[in-house]
């Protein structure tokens, strides 16, 4: 089973969870199967939960508070052109040409939590193709002058299995 269908939030979305605004609408990016979703919702936050996969999203059909969305996340447009969210999550997951509209649809004072694969990972199964694999460094480089920084890390991590891993914290500049 891979990691991101897991039922357990990661550790690093729950510790970070308290930073997005309370009752925030929340967008859980190639959710999977919807453990983000389901532990947002849990938590208060209105969740749109978006896959390419209908198989994956069918399994949070009827969950409270959960809108899913089926959606090519990499081969079309950006799903919610114009939309805002005050929280964005993104664990087990890379594409880099998502990040402009990423980015700019965290609301003001949105947190976004990113968790995903780095560089090195190839010595420990998969993904080992490199552009799945983020460069060292890069989380806080696709953040830089837009977002500050919360948290970051990038180490090896023995679990729920071994893997090399980037993931930040980051906030949007609030108003005023």
């Amino acid at each position: 089973m891979a990691a991101h269908d897991l039922a357990a939030p990661s550790a690093w979305v729950t510790r970070w969870a308290d930073r997005i605004p309370a009752g925030g609408r929340v967008l859980d990016l190639a959710c999977g199967r919807g453990r983000h979703a389901r532990y947002l919702a849990g938590r208060g936050h209105h969740v749109d939960a978006v896959d390419r996969d209908p198989a994956m999203l069918a399994s949070l059909a009827g969950t409270p508070g959960v809108t899913a969305r089926c959606a090519d996340l990499e081969g079309g447009p950006w799903p919610y052109p114009g939309e805002r969210f005050a929280g964005i999550v993104v664990a087990n997951y890379l594409h880099r040409p998502l990040f402009p509209g990423m980015l700019a649809a965290l609301e003001p004072g949105g947190v976004l939590i990113y968790e995903t694969f780095a560089a090195g990972n190839e010595r420990f199964g998969r993904p080992s193709n490199p552009t799945h694999l983020l460069e060292p460094g890069e989380l806080l480089e696709r953040v830089r002058g837009r977002l500050r920084v919360i948290a970051y890390e990038d180490l090896f991590v023995t679990q729920p299995r071994p893997a090399m891993i980037q993931r930040i914290c980051a906030m949007s500049p609030a108003p005023g």
